[in-house]
């Protein structure tokens, strides 16, 4: 059973991107976005292509002692010119497992995540999650997060 002290955080691999999407699809709103088939699209994988040629990006996953990947999470370093040309740093899909949830993964990934970002410059970090997700937001707040600004999105 993984708990947060037998996980290590390490960059995603292809071979990571069925269960990355697979825990993406694990609630209601995820499983509205994702497309869960076998095969899986291609447009997943031309993403993580994508992502991983980024140097700004880092895809990362959760792995238990097993080797199963139990948690996600994406950090993105924003350059910027606001606030003196600082960075910022922005934490995406943060996901855990549904079966490994509340033993400290999400934290030592979000830790990690800040720290990360810290070594890369930001002045800080960011994150959405949303306004119907209750228990994430508690979630962030315990860990320090504050609402500051009112998140807005439109899709095409």
């Amino acid at each position: 059973m993984a708990s947060a002290s037998s996980i290590t955080i390490r960059r995603a691999r292809r071979d990571d991107v069925p269960v990355i999407v697979g825990m993406l699809a694990d609630d209601r709103l995820g499983s509205a976005r994702e497309r869960i088939e076998d095969p899986l699209p291609q447009s997943y994988f031309a993403a993580f292509e994508k992502v991983d040629r980024d140097p700004n990006f880092k895809l990362v996953v959760a792995e238990d002692v097993d080797g199963a990947v139990v948690g996600c999470l994406q950090l993105c370093i924003l350059p910027g010119i606001s606030s003196q040309g600082a960075s910022r740093g922005l934490i995406e899909d943060v996901r855990v497992a549904t079966h490994c949830r509340s033993r400290g993964i999400g934290e030592q990934m979000v830790q990690w995540a800040m720290t990360e970002a810290r070594t890369n410059g930001c002045i800080l970090v960011e994150l959405l999650t949303h306004h119907t997700r209750v228990d994430a937001q508690r979630f962030y707040e315990r860990l320090g997060f504050q609402r500051s600004h009112v998140g807005m999105t439109i899709r095409f």
